[in-house]
Parts: structure tokens; sequence; C-alpha cells
């Protein structure tokens, strides 16, 4: 990446207000650009070749994916209305989508496809306004679950492409190829860092083309033959809504993908605001509301065009931590090429004609990559026996319906549609053990005040009225009580005395729940605007700061606690205290 003389990579050089001389910025864009135009093209050509689509729908399908990218980038940007982060934010098309889009078309058709996207794509909107709502869908279990799954569905037809060259080819042609492509990308991805790393993929792409060359594998007749200028619009299908049986069947696990999504796209808009300033800012949850709209958005325009979701980009958030710019004028530059470069079919073309065992050993990367995102999320909040049984059985749920070895065939032929895709099977099964758990499990009890010593008396009447209703004795609701009331000063002397300061009033939401013949307290202290729902949603998808032993462990664990946990977030603090009625002695 482009880095001038005498600054920092690391350091912020434009923040998103800032201008950089229009040249920097579209050379800055540029490089953005070919870093991700192989995402963008590779998984239509993916998705639409496993579904033995015709080449000119492949066309089609690549040019909307560009178009919706450009437009859906320029909207993170700018930010129109309640539309759009305000941060660079690059989008494209979703690798998490590829297994829902080729059932899809293989069932269905373009028509199919594109009504399961509209529909889905409702759903972001939603969620955009009231973030909560995804935390009560799906929690790190379940999402970690579905995405995880995501790479059983993938998997058995990117092996096929691996393998999957012209007859009379030299039999080492695909070996060949797929070593060629996954050696090289590995190797940059494991041995370099910084900018180097993010190139890995389409290092790795090239290896693969230059391998595939030599075997004759490459087919240079679509790029000769396709215009320099032009728009393929009479392989556009149309808005034929399809909401028969295949509709049904594959919603449940589209929608699963789309909330998935909208969770990857939270992340990003937290990340990326953390790497955009000079100066240490808390989260903008309507930012964050905004690029989920904006996903949304662009998800909306793929339905229309046909083609497959978009998502944003995680490398945005390092490109931007790499460069130091973080300039709205470079992403409303990446968004206009990807315009451009639509209406280029002769660019694309060179992507298309990439071989088969190119593609399947670049995917199968991806595909890895987004796995192990999957067992991170599923880890972010700690690893109990309870959530371990929810996850592998959910898991292995989902590979047994996939691969057919658990039989469906006394089901109705709408369920065994429906639970033959892993996704959906695996992820319901997360759902309903995951509300099994919490409909059996003690109930929570909460309550939502203001951060200031005034807000005593309510917190020891809600604790009053915990213990009395869960018979745990005026002991154990005095011990809460002082706990409580020490972990309340404690919050406020954080907010005095940090960056929340400033800030204004902050509010604070209490709950409680026993816990193995104890009681755990969990405090969430939040500033800023908006519902403290939402802002719990954020810290819910993302992992927060390692907890930190200081003034809460030192002073309550002495006295009062059996355990305590501090995590920090931005502006936000969450206390969990474990109180037991024996006490801990000094």
């Amino acid at each position: 990446m482009a880095s001038e003389p005498g600054k920092a990579a690391h350091g912020v050089r434009y923040e998103p207000d800032e201008r950089p001389p229009w040249p920097l910025a579209a050379g800055l864009a540029l490089q953005y650009s070919v870093l991700a135009i192989g995402g963008v093209v590779l998984t239509v050509a993916i998705v639409l070749r496993s579904a033995e689509s015709s080449a000119g729908y492949l066309a089609w399908g690549a040019f909307g994916a560009l178009l919706v990218s450009g437009v859906a980038t320029v909207l993170q940007a700018r930010r129109v209305g309640r539309l759009g982060s305000g941060y660079v934010l690059m989008m494209g098309t979703s690798g998490a989508f590829i297994a829902v889009s080729v059932a899809a078309l293989q069932q269905g058709g373009p028509g199919l496809l594109a009504t399961l996207i509209i529909v889905s794509s409702l759903f972001q909107f939603l969620l955009a306004g009231r973030l909560a709502i995804l935390r009560r869908i799906l929690t790190p279990t379940v999402a970690g679950t579905v995405i995880m799954l995501i790479a059983v569905n993938v998997m058995p037809f990117l092996f096929d492409f691996m393998d999957n060259v012209p007859e009379g080819s030299a039999p080492l042609a695909a070996p060949v190829t797929v070593m060629a492509t996954l050696v090289v990308t590995l190797a940059v991805m494991l041995k370099f860092s910084g900018p180097v790393r993010l190139w890995g993929p389409l290092i790795g792409i090239v290896a693969g083309v230059a391998a595939a060359s030599f075997f004759g594998l490459l087919d240079g007749g679509p790029v000769r033959e396709a215009m320099w200028v032009g728009v393929p619009l009479a392989d556009w299908p149309g808005l034929g809504f399809d909401f028969g049986p295949a509709f049904w069947a594959i919603l449940p696990a589209y929608t699963f993908v789309t909330l998935v999504g909208a969770i990857e796209t939270i992340g990003d808009a937290v990340g990326i605001q953390k790497v955009s300033w000079r100066e240490r800012r808390a989260t903008d949850y309507r930012a964050v509301q905004g690029a989920v709209a904006a996903d949304g958005f662009g998800n909306l325009l793929s339905g229309l065009f046909a083609t497959v979701p978009n998502t944003t980009y995680s490398s945005s958030v390092s490109v931007v931590e790499i460069t130091g710019i973080a300039s709205r004028r470079v992403g409303v530059c990446i968004g206009v090429i990807f315009c451009v470069l639509a209406f280029l079919p002769k660019v694309t073309q060179v992507l298309l004609v990439i071989p088969d065992p190119v593609l399947g050993a670049y995917a199968m990367v991806i595909i890895a990559v987004l796995f192990m995102l999957g067992t991170r999320i599923v880890l972010q909040d700690g690893m109990d026996y309870r959530k371990a049984t929810v996850v592998g059985f959910s898991f292995w749920v989902g590979v047994g319906c996939q691969s057919g070895q658990i039989p469906t065939d006394g089901l109705a032929p709408f369920l065994q549609q429906l639970l033959s895709n892993g996704m959906t099977s695996g992820g319901l099964t997360a759902l309903v053990l995951t509300a099994f758990m919490e409909l059996t499990g003690p109930r929570r009890m909460r309550m939502q005040t203001e951060l200031q010593v005034e807000s005593l008396p309510k917190i020891h009447g809600f604790l009053e009225d915990f213990a009395g209703r869960r018979g745990l004795g005026s002991g154990m609701a005095n011990r809460l009580a002082h706990a409580a009331e020490e972990t309340l000063l404690l919050l406020i002397g954080e907010a005095e005395g940090g960056e929340a300061a400033g800030s204004g009033h902050r509010r604070l939401r209490l709950t409680a729940r026993t816990e193995s013949g104890g009681a755990e307290l969990e405090f969430l202290a939040a500033g800023g605007e908006g519902n403290i729902e939402d802002h719990l949603a954020v810290v819910g998808t993302h992992a927060v700061d390692a907890a930190e032993e200081h003034e809460f462990s030192l002073r309550l664990l002495r006295h009062l606690a059996t355990s305590v946990q501090h995590h920090k977030y931005e502006d936000i603090d969450v206390v969990t205290v474990r109180v037991d009625p024996g006490g801990v002695t000094a």
C-alpha cells in the first residue's frame, strides 16, 4: 500500500472528515479495488459455475455484483439518511452465501435466488433499527455453529472444482494447479504480515493461473470476444418472484446466513471506528446501525440484479489501519472504481476465465478462515459443558443431514427438503437447545437506572426483591446489596476518572440470576444515546477487551464476592460479580 515518507504506517494521517489530494485518494482506492475485486467476481463465478448456469448469466452476475458493491461502498462512505456508516467499508460479494445460493439456483433458478435475497434483506433493515433483536435471535453459540456449517455445505462442490479440467488434460494438470494456488497463498498468508498478507489470495490466484496455463487449461477466447465497454442486459433473468415449496425450504437457511452477515457487518463497523481516528472515541452506534442498513440495501439491490448478496469486507479495517488513511473520499473513489469496472466486460472476463481448480483452491482457503471465524465466535464468551454439548451436537446433526446419513424418509416432503440443508438443520438444533437452556434455567431479573449514587435505594430494593423471590434469605440479600454498592461506587469512579466523563450521563443496567446456590450480578454501564439493549447487542457480537484485575477484585473479592470479572469495551463497562452464601474470607 502507498505510504508517505516520514509518517508511520500505523498512524492516522487522514481522518474520515479530512480530504486527501484527489491523486492520493484515487491511487489508494485503485489499490484497494484490485485487492477486493477478486473476491467480488470470483465468488459469483463459484456459485454460478457450481449451479451450471449459462455463460451469459455468469457475465450478468459479475456485472451486477460489481455495480452493487460499488453503490453500496459509496453509500457506506457518504451515508445517506440512515443508510451507511460514514466510514471506509468496502462492500463485496459474500462467501457465506455460496452454499445457499447454489441450492437456490439448482432448485429454482435465478428467480428463486432473487426472491430469497430480497425477502431476507428485509431482516437487515429490521435489525438496523433494533440491534438487540439480533442478540436475542442469534447467540454466539448459534451464530458460530451456523458459520462452521457453511464450510460443511460448501466444501463438497469445492472439492469437485479442484478436479474439474477439460477432457484430455494431463493427469497432473489439476493437482499441480491446485497445489500451486494453495502453496503460494498459504505461504504468503502465514509468512508475511501487514499489507503483503492481504495480497496473499490474489498472489496465489496468479500462481495458480500460471500453472494452469502451462497445462493448457486457460481459455482466452471469452476475453478476446468480450466488449471493452458494455452491459449484458440481454442476460438479465428478470424479476420472476418464486414463492413455491423450494422457497420456503431454503428461506430459513438464507435467513440464518443473512443474520450471520449482519453480525460480521456490526463487527466491521465497530472495528473501522477504532482505527479511523487519531484520538480514541466511543463507538458510535448510529454508524453501526447505518452500516447494517446499508448492507441490507446492498442485498436488496443484489436481489433485484439476481446476483450473489454482498457484505462488508473485514479487510477494510486492516487496510485503513496499515495505510492510516480513513478519509471518506477514498471510500467514494473505491465505489466509483467498482462501478466503472462493472461496465468493462473485458476486464471482468479476465477473472471469469480462471480455471475451476484455481477457484476451488482459492475458495478452500477462504472457507477455512470462515470456519475458524465460527469457532472464535463460539468461544468468545467462554465454553462450558452446556455450550460444548449444544455446539457439538448441533454441528454433527447438520453434517448428518447434509450428507444424508441422518434418515428423513418418514417426514413430509417439505420437511425433508428443509432439513437436508445442514445450516438449517444444525442451526435450528442449536436454536432449540439454546432456547431449552434459557427456558429451563434460572430466570433473570433486571432493572435499569442512572449511574449515580442516588440510584442506590432503587438498586437495594431490586436486590431485596430478587433475594426474596429466589428464597436466598436476608443474609444473602445483604451481601448482594453491599457488593452492588461497592461495584456502583467503583463504576462511578471509573466514569469520573476516564474518557467517559465528558460523554454526558451514563446509564446502568443490572441483571441478577441464581447460579448453583449462589447469585450472579451483571452490571452494564454505558454512555451516549440509544437503547442500552442495542449497546449490549454490539458487545454481545464481539469479544470485549480482556478482563482486568484491579480495584474491583482487590476490594470486592476480599470481603464480598467469590469472583469478579471486569470487561471494558470503549465506553461500556461490564462487571460480573459472583456471590456465594458462604462468602469469601480475607
